[in-house]
């Protein structure tokens, strides 16, 4: 139940309630009133609750209230918050809000330290602005943490922290961070205030609360169906969650006629893996014409930030990606989510649908199922307590695959790209977390390759000794189908030349030297950059003697070392070089 500001057991400051009225939030949600009390009271704070609750007001508001109302006065350099969040989408999307209410308390500075950035350029952004506030990604931080360099030292300045705060703890140490906030935490000071907050708790978030917090107040937010009160579920109750059963090689076509139906709205649809975002990415943006259909995946990197910023502020289109984009991200007026391919495990269920119907808004969810994973239903049901209906088909779909086949079969880049994302699919199917329902035995390839497009079916082990009769190959010779792209079609022929002068195993020597020596150009650009480092460190007392003696002893080194002279020899010489350390060469008292 929402609450009065005013009526929460605290006073927050009149700034604070001018960035709420400015951002229109009239109320605080369950989540704000049970936590900005207790970590203003200096409690550690352990809260979940549902997707789009409201979380990250709950301690941006303390954060900036706590950091205000400090005796002493942070200085430029001391940073009094830390936020750590799993992705750079989330934590780009807490800088904005931290923003929002920074702008009315300029005494505040903030920073933001996510992948994507130069590291040197937010090392020399501190050292000109300073930062009372930090929001960050676990590898960079730990990065930035262990730079050492005139002018700054990072873990100097966190000693006056005074809260941090583990958002979307879970998925935290479900992506590996683990090892980084052991060596973050190790440099942070005992003394400080922390809160831990996630949509589901998972046993590695249990004992992270047992491990890094002092006696920790629990806060649990869900929310009760409407069926029945006595039922708790785990999505908001504003969310209508359906489901939808069809074959491999329908699924596109109704995904498509989907749509079509809804062209006006603003939909996320989510697939499994990189490589099936990038390839019905393209899909999409050759079949539905007029519509803005943007990706999102894990191994794009500089991209990210404008695509994330650009599909916010649309107020219809596609935005197809990966479970990168699952969690916590808050994109305005989401319509609808299609979960194209089955996540993978139940929470990540409940995160994907969390992208819609939030703090209190409308919201659709659409589940695609494959007769075999009916099952699922049933699952979510008992394990979430989300329910589910059954979205009523359509009749007389049309049917598009044909048109991406004739697409595959003029443009490599499609036929090429659909091979991949097949892959990629039947590999992360074969490791799904639910195997008893998801079943590799269960899943009809043919029918598969035919929901791909696919012109013949890749070589995989996955498919090593099977036959596929049901599967119709195209009559094509897939050798000579060209890149649409002039310059990338340019190069294959060029490299078709070449295996055909030279043989395929020279031409794959060479592409492996190439390869190799861009590793290693790679590798000399690091080594010079360090020795440069470590060069603007040396001494300037040294003489010019004293580097022609270091150099001699270099060139003496790398002769043992090939073999030029012997070890005695090399002992002699070294002797002889040496400078006695005073003329008498007598010890020093």
């Amino acid at each position: 139940m929402e609450a009065e500001w005013h009526n929460l057991r605290i006073n927050l400051s009149k700034t604070t309630f001018q960035s709420l009225q400015e951002l229109s939030f009239t109320k605080a949600t369950p989540v704000q009133a049970a936590s900005i009390p207790l970590f203003l009271s200096k409690k550690d704070v352990a809260a979940e609750a549902v997707t789009g609750s409201g979380k990250t007001l709950a301690f941006v508001i303390p954060i900036i209230e706590i950091l205000l109302n400090r005796e002493d006065k942070l200085r430029k350099y001391e940073i009094g918050a830390l936020i750590i969040t799993p992705t750079r989408e989330l934590a780009i999307q807490i800088d904005e809000v931290i923003k929002s209410f920074a702008k009315n308390v300029p005494q505040l500075t903030q920073m933001l330290l996510i992948g994507g950035n130069s590291p040197q350029d937010d090392i020399d952004d501190f050292i000109r602005d300073g930062a009372h506030i930090i929001t960050a990604t676990p590898g960079k931080l730990e990065d930035v943490f262990k730079k050492k360099q005139a002018g700054f030292d990072l873990a100097a300045s966190i000693k006056s922290l005074e809260v941090l705060v583990l958002d979307e703890a879970d998925r935290l140490l479900d992506m590996g961070f683990k090892a980084s906030l052991n060596t973050i935490l190790s440099y942070l000071p005992k003394q400080r205030r922390t809160g831990l907050f996630s949509a589901t708790q998972t046993q590695e978030v249990e004992a992270l609360i047992r491990a890094g917090l002092r006696n920790p107040v629990r806060i649990t937010v869900k929310e009760k169906a409407d069926t029945d009160n006595s039922n708790i579920q785990r999505t908001p109750s504003s969310l209508k969650n359906y489901y939808l059963i069809c074959e491999s090689d329908e699924k596109f076509n109704y995904l498509v006629n989907f749509l079509r139906c809804h062209k006006d709205e603003k939909h996320m649809v989510f697939f499994s893996t990189c490589a099936c975002v990038d390839y019905f990415t393209r899909a999409l943006s050759e079949i539905i014409k007029h519509t803005d259909v943007m990706c999102i995946h894990g191994k794009m990197k500089e991209k990210r930030k404008k695509i994330f910023a650009k599909f916010k502020d649309r107020n219809s289109g596609i935005l197809v990606c990966t479970d990168v984009m699952a969690r916590g991200i808050d994109i305005p007026d989401v319509n609808w989510v299609l979960q194209y391919d089955p996540p993978s495990s139940a929470c990540a269920f409940v995160h994907r649908c969390g992208r819609t119907a939030r703090m209190g808004n409308i919201g659709n969810a659409l589940l695609f199922l494959l007769p075999a994973e009916d099952t699922f239903v049933d699952f979510i049901k008992i394990n979430q307590k989300v329910p589910l209906e059954e979205w009523n088909k359509s009749e007389n779909v049309p049917d598009v695959l044909e048109k991406l086949k004739k697409l595959a079969m003029k443009d490599r880049a499609i036929f090429e790209g659909g091979m991949r994302a097949f892959v990629s699919f039947i590999q992360a199917y074969g490791k799904h977390e639910c195997s008893l329902i998801f079943k590799m035995k269960d899943l009809d390839i043919a029918k598969l390759g035919r929901g791909f497009s696919l012109l013949k079916l890749p070589k995989m082990p996955e498919l090593k000794s099977k036959s596929f009769p049901d599967f119709e190959e195209a009559e094509i010779d897939t050798t000579k189908i060209p890149f649409r792209d002039k310059t990338r079609e340019k190069a294959r022929l060029k490299l078709l030349e070449d295996i055909k002068l030279n043989g395929p195993q020279k031409v794959k020597r060479k592409m492996e030297t190439v390869s190799w020596s861009k590793q290693k150009e790679k590798k000399d650009k690091r080594k010079a950059r360090k020795a440069k480092k470590l060069s603007n460190k040396r001494p300037a007392e040294l003489s010019r003697n004293d580097l022609d003696d270091l150099d001699s002893d270099i060139r003496l080194m790398k002769k043992l070392k090939k073999g030029k002279i012997s070890k005695e020899d090399f002992d002699k010489e070294f002797e002889d070089e040496q400078v006695p350390v005073n003329p008498d060469n007598k010890c020093s008292q």
